[in-house]
């Protein structure tokens, strides 16, 4: 049985903030290979906790939750042994491609697959799925978006989300960036907030109570 997440101080949630109709919540990319494996992301398991949270409340409230991962055939174009920029990572069926263990997705999470092509690279969740059609036929209207990492994925995925039409909210505790240049992490929150996503701690959102959840 995963253990209990960390207590955390409490935390009221905001007013405009708190999940709703129209609402999903989409986890990008907290797979085994970006958190602990070939590519792993500096501080990416302490997003763990704050996500589980926020999955928590939205299956609560009966709101869509999205878990989309790489899942890349062998020999990708990203991978450096093909002349990409990435180690070889997310390889469709290995155990570096599954959610991390501690990620606790409830029943009917809808799982996005991207990066199937072997020929493209899919940094945002919605290039090359259904994912913007998936989301208007359940009458989504905003995403509060969290994940790995904040430089690539989370930030094409943003701009692809407003780009859709949708608002974007994302989860500033529930991201980390890889940093390949010092300070990628922070000039991509500043893409973001240009682009008009807006961005709350997960206690914004959900509230936190000063107890650990199980």
């Amino acid at each position: 049985m995963p253990a209990p997440d960390p207590p955390l101080p409490a935390m009221a949630a905001s007013p405009g903030l708190v999940p709703g109709p129209g609402d999903a919540l989409v986890v990008t990319d907290v797979q085994n290979d970006f958190v602990t494996g070939t590519l792993a992301v500096a501080g990416g398991a302490m997003i763990v906790a704050p996500l589980n949270r926020a999955i928590k409340s939205f299956q609560a409230r009966g709101l869509p939750v999205v878990a989309i991962r790489d899942w890349h055939p062998p020999g990708h174009c990203s991978f450096a042994a093909t002349g990409g920029p990435w180690p070889e990572h997310c390889v469709q069926g290995s155990a570096g491609a599954e959610f991390v263990p501690g990620l606790r997705f409830g029943p009917g999470v809808l799982v996005v697959s991207k990066g199937t092509d072997p020929d493209a690279e899919a940094y945002s969740g919605f290039k090359g799925t259904t994912l913007a059609d998936q989301l208007r036929a359940r009458n989504v209207r905003r995403l509060f978006i969290g994940g790995l990492a904040t430089d690539y994925c989370i930030l094409n995925t943003v701009h692809d989300a407003i780009d859709a039409g949708f608002a974007a909210v994302v989860l500033s505790d529930g991201i980390r960036a890889v940093d390949v240049h010092p300070g990628d992490g922070a000039k991509a929150e500043g893409e973001m907030r240009r682009a008009g996503a807006r961005f709350a701690q997960t206690g914004e959102i959900v509230g936190m109570s000063a107890t650990p959840r199980s």
